[in-house]
């Protein structure tokens, strides 16, 4: 697959969507007028990080046209799921949810319905909405987003579902403010797209190729969080390590990084993900270098297989990706890692899982999101013949899981008696007489404090651990 010219939405189709934001505001201040309560929304999202800075993006376009958000479906005057297509399960959860919305619409025919997200680009899944959810009003995709204010006034007189899905690679677009689910931290998107095409994979037809933004839009954008109190940014993209590839003035991820560790006002810098066969030297001696730049790296390595890793077209072998982890721990001794880990893909044997088994031993991760494979329509892996059964799926994904839990509970036990730099989040969720925050190297600390009033939401405290849980850490200030 060739790199493609990349193209930018011009700043008129924004414009122009500004006019629907607009016009949908001045209806809905009438409706508040009338009723004495604005109309209200809920944003249901599914799936990765790229999926719930979209929802941010849509609920600040709702916010501006005068909608407000609620948890309440029977509140509702607009409802939108966001969908997922890695995984069979969230798609099983969409089907599910949209179900129950039968009722809803019953009671309240002019309750609409939008569904978008990555699931909408698969034909199969908008043939099955038209055919068994004939509730829904509105579907589209992930590359005409922007489009959703003149979308949603097209559906607002109009009963039939109107589908709006580009099955071509989406442009660049600037000047979309999102409505920022943390004060303190934002996602940043650098990049859009993959062109890796693992061969489970369905992103690379859902979210289209790699599209690169300009590194000034980027730090512009960073510039306005700064401006409005954002502590902590997260760079976001399908693979980081590509950015800039696409670009008229090629830039490398690493020296991404540089520049946003120069940004005047930002505290910590983390990103994802990486893919272990583009991530490069540089991005480590970056990750050394910049004090702003936390000690945590994602790298998914899906399985400790060399075989399987070519089977799923990878590009490295499990030798590769440890000699990754090796130079990063040399560079950055205090480094933590993430992974994903699927189980269950066709042609596993018991050697690859106890493969698999053997590099989560040697990484030591503090995180590990592990997943059966699902087929997914589309994609090669789905043809394979040596399909896992179920039941030796679970089995095996109960033994990974547990080696991998047995791991975390040994990290966690190892902060005890430690200093931690901890930038506080608020407060705890399971406990409001706390308060809570994460280290540098993503950890969960949960403290009381003896005067709240010192220790506000984006101020960096130094605690020691006393105690820790299977996910999270327990601190107490130093006095």
């Amino acid at each position: 697959m060739g790199e493609r010219k990349q193209v930018q939405v011009p700043i008129e189709k924004i414009e122009e969507q500004n006019r629907f934001i607009e016009a949908i505001a001045e209806k809905n201040s009438r409706h508040f007028a009338i009723n004495k309560r604005k109309p209200k929304y809920m944003v249901t999202t599914f799936g990765c990080q790229m999926n719930e800075h979209d929802s941010e993006k849509l609920s600040a376009m709702l916010d501006s046209m005068g909608y407000e958000a609620t948890l309440m479906t029977n509140e509702c005057d607009l409802i939108i799921y966001n969908t997922c297509a890695v995984r069979e399960n969230a798609e099983l959860k969409v089907y599910g949810n949209l179900g129950h919305l039968k009722l809803a619409k019953r009671k309240n025919p002019d309750l609409k319905i939008a569904v978008c997200g990555c699931m909408m680009q698969q034909p199969h899944v908008v043939k099955e909405i038209k055919s068994k959810y004939r509730h829904v009003d509105l579907v589209f995709g992930t590359h005409n987003l922007y489009k959703f204010p003149e979308l949603l006034t097209n559906t607002m007189d109009n009963s039939k579902l109107l589908v709006d899905v580009w099955d071509v690679d989406g442009e660049v677009v600037e000047g979309l403010r999102s409505s920022r689910k943390f004060e303190l931290k934002a996602f940043v998107n650098i990049m859009y797209g993959c062109n890796n095409f693992c061969t489970y994979c369905i992103v690379p037809y859902t979210r289209g190729r790699e599209r690169s933004r300009t590194p000034e839009d980027i730090m512009n954008e960073i510039k306005e969080l700064v401006a409005n109190g954002t502590k902590e940014i997260t760079l976001l993209g399908q693979n980081v390590d590509s950015y800039g590839k696409t670009l008229e003035e090629p830039i490398t991820f690493a020296e991404l990084l540089r520049m946003t560790n120069e940004i005047e006002g930002i505290e910590r810098i983390r990103f994802m993900t990486s893919h272990p066969k583009d991530i490069s030297d540089e991005v480590i001696y970056a990750m050394r270098d910049c004090d702003k730049v936390c000690e945590f790296l994602h790298l998914p390595i899906q399985c400790g297989s060399t075989k399987l890793l070519k089977k799923m077209n990878r590009h490295y072998s499990k030798e590769d990706y440890l000699r990754i982890i090796e130079k990063a721990k040399e560079e950055i001794p205090d480094i933590a890692f993430s992974t994903d880990l699927m189980i269950g893909f066709p042609g596993e044997t018991e050697e690859d899982i106890l493969d698999t088994i053997d590099v989560i031993e040697k990484v030591r991760y503090d995180n590990a999101f592990t997943f059966i494979y699902s087929k997914r329509e589309g994609t090669p892996a789905a043809k394979m013949e040596d399909q896992i059964p179920d039941s030796i799926k679970h089995e095996r994904f109960n033994r990974v899981l547990s080696k991998v839990n047995e791991i975390l509970v040994d990290l966690n036990k190892s902060y005890v008696g430690k200093t931690v730099e901890v930038l506080i989040e608020g407060k705890s969720k399971n406990d409001e007489t706390k308060l809570t925050g994460r280290t540098r190297q993503n950890k969960l600390v949960n403290f009381k404090v003896e005067d709240s009033s010192k220790n506000l939401p984006g101020k960096i405290i130094n605690l020691k651990i006393i105690d820790a849980n299977t996910f999270s850490l327990i601190g107490e200030e130093i006095k």
